[in-house]
């Protein structure tokens, strides 16, 4: 089905009796105390995690919601049925990466555009694919009745380039981005925000270059709904300002220009190769002090790359680099032991994280992972730094601009802990949530079970005295 043939059915929609009317859409949510929001199960947009919603576009709607003084309900829906989930009043609004085009607003308002992206081709790093006359006689998959299909079909309109589009019904874009990964399919487009944050969980694709023009993203809701949208509008000039769309955003987009091809080359081949060994160490420990293990493998991963015996000129030793003094604050001798070595570092993992019960996450486990890697007085500097500044010294976002001043002798002469590297903890910080979404977004159902209950109560009892 094109974008053409969707949006003529969706408009057919508004010609049903009632289908047409302009209701109040905001009073009714506030009525029912509920905003219904249509939206697709991807990556980007909304999926479950451990029981969790979450997704950069379900993330913003919830801000939303919460802006509104409702609840959410995401509801998700087939690609062509998005617009006319709005037409039939079974959701209030589309939030789903949706581009705003000519065609579309025939038939629905948008909001104002909370973010440009470019179309992009992508395709096998082994590919030498880098200009549009590369693509002469390629194939090109795409989903149908998406702005991908335009482009294509406009350049074979215009140019003597012969691309051979092959349409998908209802295919997600992050799938083509996985075949083309696996070498099932040649090539595929993607808008840029979609491109980047796959490329870390497909570290062999490559976007080749932009295509297409760049185009803003939307929320859509039913057409001659004035006051909803200039409420949603009211929201998303409120979410800029204060912050709040910033947070949201580099929660899933801000490290991906920092995309390492070769370092996550290594960490897939090192899940499969090392991780098995140490998998029931890491969820045991992770369990017993109440972490997600999957945020411990990456650590470890980062500390040493599940290397036991990886050591560092400063003395740190094992898979999670812990200090001698960090060792025996825990009551671990042999250091160097894998299990002791685990036992002591996410024990004072946890430690860290109880200094922070007013933060919320992910922000909290991010000043804990800072503190782990630089030190908590160090941390506490940067707090005050932050403050200084006028920055917010409980939020990430503060805390990561005031760790680098820690290197310049105006702000670290004034401060209690000295000079620190600064940009040390904001790097790891981040390394560490790029390894951490992989593992969130991969399936590891070939690695060892979960704990058994007994093992976890164990654990709790020995860590109880710290918390």
């Amino acid at each position: 089905m094109t974008q053409k043939l969707l949006i003529t059915l969706a408009s057919l929609v508004f010609l049903l009796p009632g289908c047409g009317d302009s209701p109040d859409t905001l009073a009714r949510i506030k009525e029912a105390g509920e905003l219904v929001v249509a939206t697709r199960n991807n990556a980007n947009c909304y999926y479950q995690y451990r029981g969790a919603p979450v997704g950069f576009e379900y993330d913003l709607a919830k801000a939303f919601s919460d802006y509104l003084g409702v609840k959410i309900s995401p509801k998700v829906v087939e690609w062509e049925s998005l617009l006319p989930a709005i037409a039939t009043d079974q959701a209030h609004m589309v939030a789903a990466g949706l581009s705003i085009t000519p065609e579309r607003r025939k038939i629905v308002d948008f909001s104002k555009p909370y973010l440009e992206v470019q179309p992009q081709i992508i395709s096998h790093r082994t590919m030498e694919i880098e200009r549009l006359s590369d693509l002469y006689g390629r194939e090109v998959h795409v989903r149908q009745g998406t702005t991908y299909q335009e482009i294509i079909e406009d350049i074979n309109n215009k140019l003597p380039i012969d691309i051979k589009l092959v349409l998908h019904r209802d295919v997600p874009t992050e799938e083509l981005i996985r075949q083309v990964a696996s070498r099932e399919i040649p090539l595929t487009v993607a808008d840029s925000n979609i491109a980047l944050l796959n490329q870390r969980y497909h570290p062999g694709i490559d976007l080749a270059f932009d295509i297409g023009p760049g185009h803003s993203l939307g929320w859509a809701l039913k057409k001659g709904d004035k006051r909803f949208r200039a409420k949603i509008n009211e929201f998303l000039k409120f979410a800029k300002e204060s912050g709040i769309y910033d947070d949201i955003y580099n929660r899933y987009y801000n490290d991906n220009h920092r995309f390492d091809y070769v370092d996550l080359q290594v960490f897939h081949r090192r899940l499969r190769s090392r991780l098995p060994r140490y998998a029931g160490l890491i969820k045991r420990e992770a369990e017993a002090n109440d972490f997600d293990w999957r945020l411990i493998t990456a650590i470890i991963y980062q500390e040493s790359h599940f290397n036991p015996r990886a050591r560092s000129d400063t003395g740190v030793r094992g898979l999670m680099q812990v200090t001698r003094d960090t060792a025996r604050r825990m009551g671990v001798r042999n250091r160097m032991d894998p299990n002791k070595n685990v036992h002591a570092g996410v024990k004072y993992l946890r430690k860290l994280y109880g200094y922070w019960p007013h933060i919320s996450e992910p922000d909290r486990t991010k000043f804990a992972l800072a503190s782990y890697n630089i030190g908590l007085g160090h941390v506490r500097d940067a707090q005050n730094i932050a403050r200084q500044l006028g920055l917010p010294p409980d939020k990430w976002s503060g805390l990561e601009q005031a760790l680098p001043l820690l290197r310049q002798k105006k702000y670290y002469k004034k401060s209690k802990h000295g000079y620190a590297r600064g940009t040390e903890p904001v790097q790891y910080v981040s390394r560490i949530f790029t390894y951490y979404d992989i593992l969130r977004q991969k399936d590891l159902d070939w690695l060892p079970a979960e704990l058994v209950p007994e093992q976890v109560k164990k654990r709790r009892k020995e860590m109880a005295p710290l918390i």
